[in-house]
């Protein structure tokens, strides 16, 4: 392509236990206590079931509120139990005596909370969205340098490159002109757009590939030029 007109001043742009008496009017039963520690290490797995609907044990000779819980396998093991029959058991989570009868599964109001407060960390992070493929030929290199154009603002429509291009190179990536006055300088047109060397260098686009031959590096440098010089490669319609 002649040099005329063309790339004129370049720019860069825990476990224990207890004995408890219970008195029964004239009985007194003896129980084992399993200690908050101890309770507590008992029902790992338990705490994760769901909650079961609402039974009635009646207590039997022999029973704590643990042996209860391990039993039936309760959620919140003895200390949930206890909070549960609290209105049947008085202040005293020991003192249990055959007859009593102990509702089973009932729900902790508090639990509607914690789950709501443990949610948040369930909530998945939406996936990333795809990396946008181009076609590796003429239409997607045009394509490809559209979207690096308007990430750095600028100016081109798809028309435009592709009428400049079919004059200039035919849609050749290699073609170079050996020729004309510019190759007599030393500084031969190249690619797509024929962009001479300086020219590409002053008007390089940073994320695209340093080699001016490279289909979306030489469009999206030779459009940057076209902005400066001519307001848009939309406006080239000659030697440049």
């Amino acid at each position: 392509m002649p040099a005329k007109g063309k790339h004129r001043r370049p720019k860069s742009s825990s476990l224990h236990r207890g004995i408890a008496a219970a008195g029964t009017g004239g009985a007194v039963l003896v129980l084992p206590v399993l200690g908050a520690t101890a309770a507590g290490a008992a029902e790992p797995g338990a705490a994760a079931k769901p909650a079961a609907a609402p039974n009635v044990h009646v207590v039997v000779a022999g029973d704590s509120l643990s042996k209860i819980a391990r039993e039936h396998s309760l959620s919140g093991g003895w200390k949930k139990l206890y909070e549960d029959n609290r209105g049947v058991l008085g202040d005293d989570p020991k003192l249990i005596h055959p007859g009593l009868k102990l509702t089973l599964g009932k729900k902790n109001p508090a639990e509607p909370a914690k789950k709501s407060a443990a949610s948040p960390a369930s909530v998945k992070t939406a996936a990333a969205p795809a990396k946008k493929s181009y076609t590796n030929d003429l239409d997607g290199w045009i394509k490809e340098s559209l979207d690096i154009m308007a990430r750095h603002g600028i100016p081109g429509t798809y028309e435009g490159i592709h009428r400049n291009i079919m004059r200039e190179s035919s849609g050749n990536p290699l073609a170079i002109n050996n020729w004309d006055s510019n190759a007599v300088a030393g500084t031969p047109s190249k690619g797509l757009l024929q962009v001479i060397g300086p020219t590409f260098a002053a008007y390089h686009v940073p994320g695209t590939s340093t080699d001016s031959f490279d289909p979306v590096a030489n469009i999206t440098a030779a459009c940057n030029y076209a902005a400066d010089r001519y307001g848009s490669i939309d406006n080239v319609n000659g030697p440049y």
